[in-house]
């Protein structure tokens, strides 16, 4: 298995937006970050990922681009950027962009183009259909975030496709004029000396010639197997690694909703020269009451069987992302552990140890560290998210559910609660910003907040700190073989990990009650690398106690 900087870092994700505001306009910018670099350091993070700090008008939180090549103003400037790009490398801290090229925003100048005519030169760069009849959608199709994919335009008298905002028209990538113009930007970006590419929904670009009506599930037709791992994506993809990533020493990963591991052994393979990793969402993607939203948790020996499906088929074939939350996904103790004061610090370090001893490369969303949680939400005006706003309008104002039964899965699932404020310290705001904040800052953020955390060493901060250091020294945790084991324990998970004559033994319980559990007697003389409990003598442990982690080192 070859080794690289890239297999043996752990990532951070920033959400600007919500990291830290250096103007009091209530709004995180690129200048916060930098204040905060001295922060990750501590943490011991050697990537960040950057999510999208391009000109937008912001109709998807940034994901929505008008300019590829300019700073959101909101965000700085472009030598706010260069200066933080450069504060970074001076930590050894690799700056990781965001990037979005299935669609753009419909105020980019192609798009504003593409729409004046249908002869326009630009009409191309995007996807433009007839009416199925008139006032008709060419398809059933719905979007991401609710409503049709097709917006339909009076200047052309055409629909574009949009898979997500009606303000994210998707690009055309069959055009070879979009590819180069895309690749250009991204050869821009390397020069200027950033360290790779998270790709949004990349495994979107490429659609089918035909579109036909899709199943309809819930309330639309589904689009996805005609726009998701599309004919000419592999194809598509490997000219991007010639004629862009492999000029770089640089990371990519994949976001690829919906893949298998066989798919994602093609878009990662070792030897495929596509991307080094992908994201897959089979642990977090469940199906929900309505659509994705739900307020039910997955049962555990479901996410132990998704969890080590991908650690062992993707062994010694393709690269594996860990990760339990981004700005998509609730919070990790919110959803996988417990969050009530008993038990929110223990479960939120058991949650830490379960994914940083696993094989593959860790992502940490900001404020996973310091065990943040959900926001407890009270009315619709509180979010800020267009699916959330748009999921409730569909379902219950349009649709057939009422707001009663709706509400628990929306609190439960909304976005915003990964885009609430970075919890700084203790005065007003969390120390996030001194203007008012976009978005509610969560009000326990007296009780959980970085200043608090760094200062005590049995925090999870520090217990995040404790495993990226294990990390570095022991390569089994980077590179071994992992097995699991009581596979049919409805409470606790557990596996090995193996490489290189080092061998690993990792214990979660995710259950608030003891559980009794017998050490396998090849680790009943092994060394205790980590445990989120006050225990001496492991060799002796017959119960587990509720959300209680330990790794053991075979000697």
């Amino acid at each position: 298995m070859k080794k690289t900087w890239w297999k043996e870092s752990v990532i951070y994700q920033i959400y600007p937006r919500s990291f830290m505001d250096s103007n009091a306009d209530g709004i995180g910018d690129i200048k916060g970050i930098t204040s905060r670099l001295d922060y990750l350091k501590y943490l011991g993070i050697d990537v960040i990922w950057l999510s999208p700090v391009y000109q937008s008008p912001n109709d998807d939180n940034g994901y929505d681009i008008s300019d590829y090549q300019a700073i959101m103003d909101e965000f700085g400037t472009m030598e706010d950027f260069d200066e933080m790009l450069k504060e970074a490398h001076n930590r050894n801290i690799r700056i990781v962009m965001d990037l979005v090229v299935n669609h753009t925003s419909d105020e980019h100048r192609w798009f504003i183009e593409s729409r004046k005519s249908k002869e326009n030169e630009y009409r191309d760069y995007y996807i433009w259909r007839e009416g199925k009849a008139p006032n008709t959608p060419p398809n059933n199709w719905g979007a991401c975030f609710g409503g049709s994919a097709w917006e339909y335009d009076k200047q052309t008298d055409m629909y574009y496709l949009h898979l997500f905002s009606k303000k994210q028209p998707d690009l055309n990538w069959d055009n070879p004029k979009v590819r180069n113009e895309v690749f250009d930007m991204m050869n821009w970006w390397c020069e200027k000396g950033i360290d790779g590419f998270r790709m949004d929904v990349i495994s979107m670009i490429s659609k089918t010639k035909e579109m036909p009506d899709g199943e309809v599930h819930d309330l639309y037709g589904d689009c996805s197997p005609y726009c998701v791992h599309g004919p000419n994506v592999h194809k598509y993809l490997q000219e991007m690694n010639e004629k862009v990533l492999s000029k770089y020493d640089i990371m990519t990963v994949g976001e690829t909703a919906g893949v298998t591991t066989e798919q994602a052994k093609l878009y990662a393979g070792e030897n495929r020269n596509e991307l080094n990793m992908v994201f897959q969402f089979e642990h977090v993607e469940g199906d929900g009451k309505y659509g994705k939203w739900t307020d039910e948790k997955l049962p555990l020996t479901t996410l132990k069987k998704i969890m080590s499906r991908w650690q062992t088929e993707l062994y010694g074939q393709a690269w594996n992302s860990l990760f339990w939350d981004n700005h998509d996904q609730p919070r990790a103790v919110s959803r996988f552990g417990n969050d009530t004061p008993k038990y929110r610090e223990i479960s939120a370090k058991m949650l830490a140890t379960c994914l940083h001893m696993m094989q593959g490369t860790p992502y940490i969303y900001q404020g996973e560290e310091l065990g943040m949680t959900n926001y407890p939400f009270q009315s619709m005006d509180e979010f800020r998210d267009i699916e959330s706003v748009n999921a409730c309008q569909e379902w219950c104002i349009d649709g057939p559910v009422s707001q009663e039964a709706f509400w628990p899965c929306l609190v439960f699932k909304s976005r915003d609660n990964a885009r609430t404020p970075m919890q700084w310290d203790e005065t007003a705001n969390a120390g996030f910003t001194t203007g008012k904040p976009w978005i509610a800052v969560n009000p326990n953020y007296t009780e959980i907040n970085a200043k608090m955390q760094t200062a005590d060493p049995n925090s999870v901060f520090h217990y995040y700190k404790k495993l990226i250091k294990l990390r570095k020294q022991y390569p089994v945790i980077v590179y071994g073989e992992y097995e699991l084991l009581l596979k049919d324990s409805e409470e606790l998970f557990v596996y090995t990990r193996y490489f290189d004559g080092q061998k690993l033994l990792v214990v979660c319980n995710f259950a608030d009650q003891e559980v009794s559990f017998e050490m396998p007697e090849e680790f009943t003389n092994g060394e205790c690398l980590i445990s989120n409990a006050d225990i001496e003598n492991y060799q002796a442990v017959d119960l587990v106690k509720p959300y209680e982690a330990f790794v053991i080192l075979k000697k």
